[in-house]
């Protein structure tokens, strides 16, 4: 069991839900969880290694995730920056100046953000499972979901299992995640699913509102051109952590991200997909972010 303390801070008008884990004199890891994705998502596995190799760890539900704040997105339209900003208000909460910074899938194009527009908040960047800040898939999706030929200048688009998936239109619920994640995770490595449908039960208990966590897809795509910088300008040390078999963002994301950034070290974990829903799979990537 780990040692944890809940808080909520501050984000302009908005609650955070956060945790801390481990020793508060320690440096800090925050780690920033993907779309629609809760604090609780990021295993218990990953945040006990990461707490043995000598740091604290704070999670938190994103604004329209958990316990945080839900958003009239109607009214009140966010952006990724937005969301970035939420994350520099979760360390003034615990009054960092600083901290590394490990994001994946939407969560890692948040950390891109704070590397490019707060870099004396990043000690150092880890980027898993995710895609260059300001890339936008849809072309790539719509050209694979028609059965077109791939642009020359795409990124490879998701995999047919997983646009396959997508095109089932499941209900939402526990059972349609658990089916989700299965492909999530990937046809090599064997699926967990008694840990997914654990975690993934506890986070439908804590929402506040299940279905406002569907306005992360909205904001990922609203105009914003904080995204469109150059990520060549990130001076923190950089760490890319990608699975070859990954459904979401194929290998060749992790890799435009790698040549993107000058001096990142690219790490492809063998048999790993979009989520961290295998045994063992959680500390071989707590092993593998950047401290």
């Amino acid at each position: 069991m780990l040692d944890a303390h809940e808080r909520f801070v501050a984000s302009g008008p908005l609650r955070i839900w956060t945790e801390r884990i481990g020793d508060p004199g320690r440096p800090a890891v925050l780690m920033i969880m993907g779309s629609a994705a809760q604090g609780v998502s990021c295993p218990d596995e990953l945040v006990g290694r990461l707490v043995e190799r000598g740091v604290q760890v704070i999670r938190f539900d994103h604004r329209d995730t958990g316990r945080s704040s839900v958003v009239d997105f109607d009214a009140s339209a966010y952006t990724i920056g937005d969301m970035a900003r939420d994350c520099l208000a979760v360390l003034d909460g615990y009054g960092l100046g600083c901290a590394h910074v490990a994001g994946a899938s939407l969560g890692g194009v948040i950390a891109q953000w704070l590397a490019v527009h707060a870099p004396a908040r990043v000690r150092s960047l880890t980027v898993m499972s995710s895609t260059p800040m300001g890339h936008d898939p849809r072309p790539a999706v719509r050209r694979a979901q028609a059965g077109e030929p791939a642009d020359p200048d795409d990124l490879p688009p998701p995999s047919p299992a997983f646009l396959a998936h997508l095109a089932l239109g499941l209900p939402p619920g526990v059972e349609s995640d658990v089916a989700l994640f299965r492909v999530f995770n990937g046809p090599v490595r064997p699926f967990d699913e008694p840990a997914a449908r654990a975690m993934l039960e506890l986070a439908l208990s804590r929402a506040t509102d299940p279905a406002a966590a569907a306005n992360h897809d909205r904001a990922a795509y609203r105009e914003d051109p904080s995204l469109l910088a150059s990520l060549s300008s990130i001076t923190a040390p950089v760490s890319i952590v990608h699975g070859d078999q990954d459904p979401v963002f194929p290998l060749g994301h992790g890799e435009a991200l790698a040549a993107a950034i000058p001096g990142a070290v690219l790490h492809v974990v063998p048999g790993m997909g979009h989520v961290w829903t295998s045994p063992g799979l959680p500390g071989q990537v707590a092993d593998l972010i950047r401290l």
